[in-house]
């Protein structure tokens, strides 16, 4: 299926409590598949990182249909990617005084859609 990248609108979920790897298996699901696609595989697939990806995915056809002026039947996800965002950092006590540090991930989730074109 062919997309017109001219007309490409994104939307930006930034530090998500959750690791980039576990919202990146989710993104591979999604990618290249139109939007009713999407929203049918997102319900039914049994990862918490679904929400966050579902979230970001309406956004950004808001987005299209309301500044792009785009039908959202006709959107295809052009790009989907997960960047690692900053690090929480916690620590844990151990033993004999020592201290353990606890990296608590987080992520960048950005979607973009773009009308398809028929050929």
């Amino acid at each position: 299926m062919a997309v017109d990248t001219t007309y490409e609108v994104r939307a930006i979920a930034r530090s998500i409590r959750t690791s980039p790897h576990k919202v990146r298996r989710v993104l591979d699901q999604i990618r290249g598949r139109t939007y009713r696609e999407a929203l049918i595989i997102l319900e039914f697939m049994p990862y918490r990182a679904c929400e966050y990806v579902l979230k970001v995915l309406r956004s950004a056809v808001a987005n299209a249909e309301h500044n792009q002026g785009l039908d959202p039947a006709s959107l295809v996800i052009s790009r989907a990617f997960a960047d690692q965002g900053p690090s929480l950092r916690r620590y844990r006590p151990r033993a004999q005084g020592r201290a353990y540090q606890i990296r608590k991930p987080t992520c960048h989730i950005t979607i973009a859609v773009a009308p398809a074109i028929d050929d």
